[in-house]
């Protein structure tokens, strides 16, 4: 196996450096700075003089003696403006880094917990992970959900003042907390994977670089918990999913139905390693619903023609999910699962029942799907104006186009 690059391996060690200086530090912000200016001077010193034998701790080292300068010239600025006699900070901050040497530990995952601590709005634990745990610069964020670089450097500044006030402590969560804290990183990683896989806006129906970030990360996180189910199941469904991404876009960008993709171009490494991970997880207990949607993603995966899709297996599994899962989402699959075991009128009359649900009755899912199945019953001319009203809801121009590409076909 080759050595990674120098570029790999800082984008591996970053988070671990944080987690490192705010776990001694504190000062999220400020730490973060200095880590970004270790990170250059390694990006411009390693390529010549060799990756040291220790590079977690050679950046530390730098990271540490970086934010001590930057610590210092904060209390001047606070002794000038403010006319204090004396300003300090708890604990030993100005100790050089050779007094404490750096700790061997991985503060990864309490660096994830951190971002995605339930006080933070999810896109704001989106965000936060995405410039602290994946490495992405404040850029490559904006680029990703198509804002202004000014307008997320805002957000992620507001971010870390709001972790600064609210006085965030650097640690794992309580006993009693971790299961919720633990499901709003899971959660922050799925909007991520699926923001890359179907995006909401702009010009393009995926975004690699979200699915590849999402994924790395989720499988990080399942290095770190290997025996928690829920985060096996969610790096399940994320390899399964992104296996047909190559094949669901055509020459010109256009989306292709899963029911129309050449599967051959779908992912079979993916595919294998994502039904071998929730194989193994399933048995072990009380799936819950990111384990379920893996199965369901398997079975998709497993046939080798859209005909041949288990959909009495499909629909099995959705019936147990719709009981622990309030998800509009999962509704609307649930409803075409029934379609396709029970006929679209079957599907049709559970579609009624979703219109009272204000969560997905506006989304151009339900009109779409609703399309899909009056299409299924022959009736064309409301077809094409469900499909023309779904068209009418989104803002993804990929999806308009497919839409539109649909209604053109059932025109009189």
């Amino acid at each position: 196996m080759s050595e990674p690059s120098v570029e790999d391996l800082l984008r591996d060690l970053a988070p671990q450096v944080l987690g490192a200086l705010v776990r001694r530090y504190g000062h999220f912000d400020t730490a973060e700075d200095a880590v970004q200016e270790a990170l250059l001077a390694a990006a411009t010193q390693w390529p010549d003089t060799g990756v040291p034998d220790r590079p977690k701790a050679w950046l530390i080292t730098v990271a540490s003696r970086r934010l001590t300068d930057l610590l210092r010239s904060e209390q001047a600025r606070r002794l000038r403006e403010d006319s204090v006699a004396q300003w300090t900070l708890p604990g030993n901050w100005l100790a050089p880094p050779a007094d404490q040497p750096p700790s061997e530990s991985d503060d990864t995952l309490i660096l994830l917990f951190m971002c995605c601590h339930p006080t933070l709005s999810p896109p704001s634990q989106i965000a936060l992970t995405l410039r602290a745990v994946g490495g992405l610069t404040t850029a490559e964020i904006a680029r990703a959900f198509l804002v202004p670089e000014a307008t997320m450097t805002r957000r992620i500044t507001r971010v870390k003042q709001g972790i600064k006030d609210s006085g965030i402590p650097f640690g794992l969560p309580r006993p009693a907390d971790r299961v919720e804290r633990l499901a709003a990183v899971l959660h922050a990683l799925y909007l991520i994977f699926t923001e890359g896989y179907a995006a909401t806006s702009g010009p393009v129906l995926t975004r690699a670089d979200l699915c590849t970030e999402a994924i790395r990360l989720t499988r990080m996180l399942h290095q770190m918990l290997p025996d928690d189910g829920e985060v096996a199941g969610l790096l399940a469904l994320m390899l399964l999913t992104d296996a047909r991404r190559a094949a669901r876009t055509g020459p010109a960008g256009e989306l292709i139905p899963m029911t129309e993709q050449d599967r051959r171009l779908w992912n079979a490494d993916d595919i294998a390693e994502g039904v071998a991970l929730i194989s193994r997880t399933l048995p072990r207990g009380e799936p819950g619903p990111y384990q379920l949607q893996a199965a369901i993603a398997a079975v998709h995966d497993e046939a080798a023609t859209a005909d041949e899709t288990d959909w009495p297996q499909i629909l099995a599994l959705y019936e147990v999910l719709m009981q622990m899962s309030d998800n509009p989402v999962v509704a609307l699959n649930h409803t075409v699962a029934v379609a396709m075991v029970r006929g679209a009128g079957a599907g049709l009359d559970l579609l009624e029942e979703l219109r009272s649900d204000k969560r997905i009755a506006d989304d151009h899912r339900f009109h779409s799907v609703r399309a899909h199945l009056l299409e299924m019953l022959g009736d064309d001319a409301a077809a094409r104006e469900g499909y023309l009203e779904a068209a009418r809801r989104t803002t993804s121009p990929p999806k308009q186009r497919y839409l539109h590409s649909r209604a053109a076909r059932l025109a009189p």
